[in-house]
């Protein structure tokens, strides 16, 4: 398999962390709802792929994300036969009741997904900014309690379909206050696409002007216009070393039709070995799962990188 020359830029931080979603963002759109089996060898073939961090599903109500109904099942089986390796990936958690189900099974990290905007945190969440924290507060406190990392998303970071450019210090201050909840992470979502390298190192800037430091933060690119690489460029320029990215580009977001696919792993992956970034993937065990997952679906992969290489 061909991968790219390396040329390094100075400057660049010397290794990442990629965090793969594509599990659980990647598939809870899909209509046809994925067998659990096929789920489980998909995380599986992630681990063997060496993905570092696999969120591997959501706990949240089945009446609002079909497509995640198995998630206790599924996590279930993976904790039998990964154990810890299971037990350690993370879980989006929306409530208590989402978590009281990861601790029944002895999970060690959970996420909660909020929004920077009015509109999205009612659509998604059914609550108000404000609101949404009165769910957070005593979630985030008792994961705490039990020894859990929690994670913090914050979706709509850099402009929302309903209410357009989204102001950055609106984004801070909903980050700040998911971090003085006791989030070990921030995640900023570009959930619509929008965002350019401008913006992303405005508002990188910005969280470190309000005494956030970079290695709190990761980056959550969709590629809907194709900035998705140029973004994580200037997220890199900026410190930051923590990227979301989904295998195959699978995903997008139930309550944003404009929200297509997130950043592919593999396109993450072959940007970064060109510049000589350590990032501890095997690129072409990603594409054959990819491939695999794909043939699952009954479409071609959108990752630029997948298609290459498989023609290849």
């Amino acid at each position: 398999m061909s991968l790219p020359m390396v040329v390094a830029e100075p400057g660049l931080p010397s290794r990442v962390t990629v965090y793969e979603v594509g599990a659980r963002d990647g598939l809870q759109n899909e209509k046809a709802i994925i067998p659990t089996e096929v789920k489980a060898a998909f995380v599986e073939r992630l681990v063997a792929a060496g993905a570092p961090i696999v969120e591997a599903t959501s706990f949240v109500h089945p009446k609002w994300v079909p497509q995640l109904a198995d998630a206790a099942e599924l996590m279930t089986g993976l904790v039998e036969r990964l154990g810890d390796t299971a037990r350690g990936m993370p879980v989006l958690v929306p409530n208590e009741r989402g978590l009281d189900r990861a601790l029944e099974l002895g999970l060690r990290h959970a996420a909660v997904f909020a929004s920077a905007t009015e509109t999205f945190a009612n659509k998604n969440l059914n609550r108000g900014v404000e609101s949404q924290f009165e769910m957070f507060e005593p979630t985030i406190a008792r994961a705490l309690d039990h020894g859990l990392d929690v994670r913090g998303y914050v979706s709509m970071c850099f402009g929302d379909p309903w209410e357009g450019a989204v102001p950055v210090a609106q984004v801070v201050e909903v980050g700040r206050r998911l971090l003085d909840l006791g989030c070990h992470q921030l995640s900023l979502g570009d959930t619509i696409g929008v965002a350019t390298v401008g913006h992303v190192s405005a508002l990188v800037g910005a969280f470190v002007d309000a005494g956030v430091g970079v290695d709190r933060l990761a980056l959550h690119f969709h590629d809907t216009y194709g900035q998705a690489l140029a973004n994580v460029h200037a997220g890199l320029q900026s410190g930051v070393t923590t990227y979301d990215a989904s295998a195959g580009g699978l995903g997008g977001c139930p309550y944003a039709r404009s929200a297509t696919g997130n950043l592919a792993t593999e396109d993450l992956a072959w940007f970064l070995t060109g510049l000589g970034i350590e990032h501890g993937l095997d690129l072409g065990a990603y594409v054959e799962t990819s491939r695999w997952m794909a043939e699952q679906l009954g479409r071609p992969s959108p990752s630029a990188v997948v298609r290459a290489l498989a023609d290849s």
